[in-house]
């Protein structure tokens, strides 16, 4: 009888750190997207408490429509918006950038 591996066999022994490493988050991106949901959670009860009246109901509506929008747009790219906050400058040791001389 052949063998049939499925998938490559993974060491977690480290715990929460290999699985984050395969699913391809980090620390900084797990908390990124708990926040993308603690918003999309706030934005969709703002939507549930919308009122009779049209005019107040198109403008809360609106509201929530835009705070459901941000929720989104963080939750797929805050990872990288917020990548380049974090990012250290390059020290002064670096090779100079081209056309500045040496």
């Amino acid at each position: 009888m052949r063998d049939f591996i499925l998938a490559e066999p993974v060491d977690m022994s480290t715990g929460f750190t290999d699985f984050f490493d395969t699913i391809g988050l980090t620390g900084g991106g797990l908390v990124t997207k708990g926040i993308a949901a603690v918003i999309a959670v706030i934005a969709i009860r703002m939507l549930l408490q919308l009122s009779a009246d049209p005019k107040t109901a198109l403008r809360k509506g609106s509201m929530a429509l835009g705070t459901l929008f941000v929720a989104v747009i963080l939750a797929l790219y805050g990872s990288t918006l917020f990548s380049t906050v974090t990012n250290k400058a390059p020290s002064s040791s670096s090779t100079p950038a081209p056309g500045k001389g040496a």
